[in-house]
């Protein structure tokens, strides 16, 4: 297994966007399934999707969540949806492309993968892990040893994971490379097109223009009525296609502190300000009384602190309290206690004999031979001895060999809980030594201070924090309040009528809650309530929800089918829309068919303008000076038919609008470098969009049945 820990220790990591999923990144990413049954073999489990006759397992699935959560060590558990999420999109996006693999008999044979695994194209994790120190080359040798003793291992969770952080990105990357190979390939750029892209591309127009904004018609003046709504999605069937799920409204009680807590809080630790202050030992002092922030024994630069008041903080006499203030949901005491000069970096040098393997607890020496030889070591270098030789030929820190023993570190990481307390506490002596032999739980080493950068005062701060909470009597009321709503109220009429007459506030989620979403509104992890809605029959109010500091009453209003959505519910989405077409109707039949610019601003009173002169609009400009985002006049300002007459009426994004070309100029040529780059880069964008809609194209005909909400 030590190799298998140098592999993740070395970066062997899975990152999963979030927000923005490339099919790239799905094939590239860490892969449990498929291969590496194939390869080794395993068992089966709970199926939480089937995608194309495949099964994503549930032990599959949640070890890769497990893994991606690794990664956002921060998130917190309102992350966690997100995360699940993007795993699930991976997989898919692995079942469906692997179907297409399949079909046209793409294969990645033992030939390829000892081929790839043996050569200057091994994986990055491989070469991490098996490159020579002293040559810092990749040793095949070894990694064919490895390799060897890998595959005769007893242990099934060594062999999982040597499948699912080499084995199967390596395969997945080798056929993703074929098949985007074969599309690439097929993408043909006929000459006419590349003569009009290079046409577009080196020119610009300069146009006289009408706008006349939706707005001169108010709101007020045009209805719209349901058929105008479902003749609008009648011709939009495609665009606004929904999922099955249902419409949800609730009520939030705050159970968050209330003024009353706050006041709480403040006088509490206000009581223990002359405590503080008298006290000898503040750390103590602090594990006594449970401070919410915990006491730091270090320095910490005035650049580094983060609290507003930090001037006053360090401006405090030794032994004085600032506060209390408010950081964070915490009344804060602050108790300055020393002040010390470091710098913000100290670059050092080092030979390490180590004791035992840091990765695999193996004993490398005893500690006295350890001991003698790097005192030889001290006395060699005393006398004159090269100490980029010795550190060559004796140093155990495989890590710091690349930079012949070199390390920099910033002044917080040398006061860390991971850093070995012996060198730190030498790296920041005041005795001002600079060589020094130091027993560290690694071993023994022979460390030089090289040098110390940008000197500045630190300070010694211990931190009493008083979390404001709320109290028994806040969570009670909240509770009390949504417990009566639930009982009051056991149908959404009921819910509506008695949220209007106790003026409370209702939120309607304008969106169709999908089956297994987890966010509900502004409610961030709200899966319980998501649960409790699809197993709810339509009318139905819930009990009171637990939902971070609020107690949440829910009501199904709408059990919604796949297909298009009825007037109601699409109303929200589309009738601004509508409305914006209405208007442009009134708006053309005003103008009526107006033959110049001026006679169509004269309709509504507007100027005739200009825009273009900049040489900015051209014709793929997505932003137009003056105009904003409206594709339709950059296109028409590229219509030769309008140098001579103005344009019809363009039904635009934001109003009604009339060109005129002045101009179209050409943009002087680029040089043949940057031109060749832009073609490149136009080929490179044309072979990612074709890519990017053959899988859209194939996850839209994949049979994928999603099981998720039966497990989480």
């Amino acid at each position: 297994m030590s190799i298998i820990q140098t592999i993740r220790d070395k970066g062997a990591a899975i990152v999963i966007g979030v927000i923005a999923l490339s099919l790239i990144g799905f094939l590239l990413m860490d892969a449990r399934s498929g291969a590496a049954k194939g390869l080794f073999g395993g068992g089966n489990s709970k199926t939480i999707g089937i995608v194309n006759g495949k099964d994503i397992e549930y032990d599959d699935f949640n070890a890769k969540v497990k893994d991606a959560e690794a990664q956002y060590q921060n998130a917190g558990a309102a992350m966690r949806p997100q995360i699940m999420q993007s795993v699930w999109d991976q997989m898919v996006a692995e079942k469906v492309v692997a179907s297409e693999f399949d079909k046209l008999g793409l294969v990645f044979t033992p030939k390829e993968m000892n081929a790839t695994m043996f050569s200057d194209d091994a994986p990055q994790q491989l070469k991490q892990a098996f490159t020579d120190p002293k040559t810092g080359q990749y040793d095949i040798v070894k990694a064919q040893q490895w390799w060897a003793e890998t595959r005769k291992a007893k242990y099934e969770e060594q062999r999982t994971a040597v499948n699912s952080q080499v084995i199967d990105p390596m395969r997945l990357n080798s056929l993703y490379t074929k098949y985007t190979s074969m599309i690439a390939g097929s993408i043909y750029t006929p000459s006419w097109m590349v003569a009009k892209d290079n046409e577009a591309d080196n020119s610009f127009a300069n146009i006289s223009y009408v706008a006349i904004p939706y707005s001169v018609i108010s709101d007020s003046a045009i209805k719209v009525t349901d058929d105008d709504i479902e003749k609008y999605f009648e011709k939009n069937k495609i665009k606004y296609k929904q999922e099955a799920g249902r419409m949800i409204s609730y009520v939030a009680f705050s159970g968050a502190p209330n003024a009353k807590d706050t006041a709480d809080a403040k006088k509490f630790i206000e009581g223990l300000k002359p405590q503080f202050v008298s006290d000898t030992n503040a750390k103590a002092f602090l594990a006594r009384n449970t401070t919410a922030i915990n006491f730091f024994d270090g320095y910490v630069l005035k650049s580094k602190m983060q609290m507003p008041e930090k001037d006053s903080i360090i401006n405090l006499p030794e032994g004085k309290v600032f506060g209390p203030y408010l950081d964070a949901g915490n009344y804060v005491l602050a108790k300055k206690l020393s002040t010390k000069l470091l710098p913000d970096s100290i670059k050092c040098r080092h030979i390490l004999l180590g004791t035992t393997n840091p990765q695999t607890g193996q004993a490398l020496m005893p500690d006295s031979i350890s001991k003698q030889k790097t005192d030889s070591i001290e006395r060699a270098i005393k006398s004159g001895a090269d100490f980029t030789a010795l550190e060559e030929k004796y140093s155990t820190d495989e890590a710091a060999k690349k930079d012949k023993g070199v390390m920099t570190f910033d002044i917080a990481t040398i006061q860390g809980d991971g850093f070995a307390k012996e060198f730190g506490d030498f790296l920041l002596n005041e005795k001002g030594e600079t060589k020094k032999v130091v027993k560290t739980q690694f071993g023994w080493h022979y460390i030089e201070i090289l040098e110390k950068k940008n000197l500045q005062q630190g300070y010694k701060v211990a931190y009493l924090a008083k979390e404001i909470i709320p109290s028994d009597e806040t969570v009670n009321a909240a509770n009390t309040a949504a417990t009566k709503l639930s009982g009051m109220a056991r149908d959404i009429k009921a819910f509506d009528e008695y949220v209007k007459k106790n003026g409370l506030t209702k939120v309607d989620v304008p969106v169709v809650v999908k089956e297994n979403d987890a966010q509900l509104g502004s409610l961030q992890d709200a899966r319980t309530i998501v649960k409790w809605a699809f197993d709810a029959n339509e009318g139905e109010v819930s009990e009171p929800f637990s939902v971070g500091n609020q107690f949440v009453v829910a009501g199904v209003t709408k059990k919604v089918k796949e297909g298009l959505p009825d007037v109601k519910t699409a109303r929200p989405l589309v009738e601004s829309l509508v409305r914006n077409k209405k208007k442009a109707e009134e708006i053309i039949k005003k103008t009526g068919k107006a033959t110049t610019l001026e006679t169509a601003a004269a309709a509504y009173q507007k100027q005739v303008l200009t825009t273009g002169a900049d040489s900015t609009l051209t014709f793929n400009a997505a932003i137009i000076n003056g105009i904003g985002n409206e594709p339709k006049v950059a296109g028409a300002s590229f219509n030769k038919e309008f140098q001579t007459k103005s344009s019809p009426a363009i039904e635009g994004n934001t109003g009604v609008f009339f060109v005129k070309i002045n101009s179209i100029n050409p943009k002087p040529l680029p040089p043949d470098s940057i031109a060749r780059q832009q073609r490149n880069m136009k080929v490179n964008q044309a072979m990612q969009s074709a890519l990017g809609k053959s899988f859209e194209a194939l996850k839209k005909i994949a049979d994928i049945k999603d099981k998720r909400s039966k497990f989480f």
